[in-house]
């Protein structure tokens, strides 16, 4: 009889302890479901719940391979937007109970709302599936793609004739491109490869992305490095004489939102310039730390252009000060003044 009571109270001790394993998964799980929308900044400190914390005689937090027992919001461990995370929580009992949560954390500042006035429009080919977009003075690069329809073309603003053009083989989907001093760098969407020309298009040599970069999207360059996205919230930083090695890494971020899809880029006057795929929008990035400095609303000129998925915003560039901007299979050319 007294085994049987021993049992039971063993068992009835285990089944408590579950059940108070489960409910803290439950509470922190709740919980940071809870703050997903009020979101933190860089030196916050995690607002764990206190009863989490009274039962947890640790609490570690993994994420991207690495571990912290620090429940501060450090630049060093979190990036801005959306951070997958696992909570490892000793419990006083000794065992570790493990709960997935999200942790957005968002720029300080608010970004500016940019206004634009259209001074000038050009015409642009609509067989130009456009990726890659870049003016020096009248000359623009283009990169236009699609498989079997991928090249690189150059021609003079406000022509539809090209100076040079570079068809590519019918397994290259190319995306975006940069003029870096006398070469030509060249993304290619999914071949995890890219192209390195001279100044009239002629391949010198390919290379292959770092590992972190899973597709190619956008490409521009602010005169040290090359700066590229890759369809998520980063976007990297290379080194242009070895573009398979990443010099650092930035994440993009408003004050109230994390952005992902970053597409086609452009780098001017100290801020990288990206549009987001399929919105009508283009983002004023500090290239330091990702922050979104100021937003341009682009819905007017996206609805004159757009009748599809495909046909979106995707395509920016700078004449002097002015911002140049167009579209996959766009028939113009837009040149605005930024206010």
């Amino acid at each position: 009889m007294k085994k049987i009571f021993v049992a039971a109270a063993f068992s009835l001790l285990l089944l408590a302890s579950c059940n108070k394993d489960k409910e803290i998964l439950t509470t922190l799980n709740d919980y940071n479901i809870g703050q997903q929308n009020k979101g933190y900044h860089f030196g916050d400190k995690l607002e764990i719940p206190q009863d989490v914390l009274d039962y947890a005689e640790a609490i570690t937090i993994s994420y991207n391979d690495k571990e912290t027992s620090d429940l501060s919001i450090d630049p060093k461990f979190f990036s801005l937007g959306e951070n997958d995370v696992t909570f490892n929580i000793k419990t006083k009992g000794g065992e570790v109970l493990q709960q997935d949560a999200t942790i957005n954390v968002f720029a300080k500042d608010a970004p500016k709302q940019m206004s634009y006035e259209i001074v000038n429009q050009y015409p642009h080919d609509t067989d130009h599936f456009t990726e890659g977009f870049e003016a020096h003075g009248d000359i623009i690069y283009e990169s236009v793609g699609l498989k079997g329809k991928s090249k690189i073309i150059k021609y003079n603003l406000g022509s539809k004739n090209a100076i040079l053009q570079v068809p590519q083989e019918d397994s290259i989907f190319s995306e975006g491109l940069t003029v870096f001093g006398d070469r030509i760098y060249q993304l290619t969407y999914q071949s995890k490869k890219g192209f390195i020309y001279d100044s009239n298009i002629k391949l010198i040599k390919e290379f292959d992305y770092p590992k972190e970069i899973a597709e190619g999207w956008g490409m521009t360059n602010d005169g040290k490095n090359l700066i590229v996205s890759d369809g998520t919230k980063f976007i990297y930083f290379l080194n242009p004489e070895n573009p398979s090695q990443i010099v650092r890494t930035i994440a993009v971020a408003s004050n109230t939102e994390g952005y992902d899809q970053i597409n086609e880029l452009e780098y001017h006057n100290g801020s990288i310039y990206a549009n987001v795929w399929q919105k009508p929008i283009i983002l004023q990035i500090n290239p330091a730390n990702g922050e979104v400095t100021g937003i341009m609303d682009f819905t007017n000129i996206v609805k004159q252009n757009t009748t599809g998925n495909d046909d979106v915003l995707n395509g920016i560039a700078f004449k002097g000060n002015n911002m140049l901007v167009t579209g996959k299979n766009w028939s113009k050319i837009y040149e605005v003044i930024l206010k």
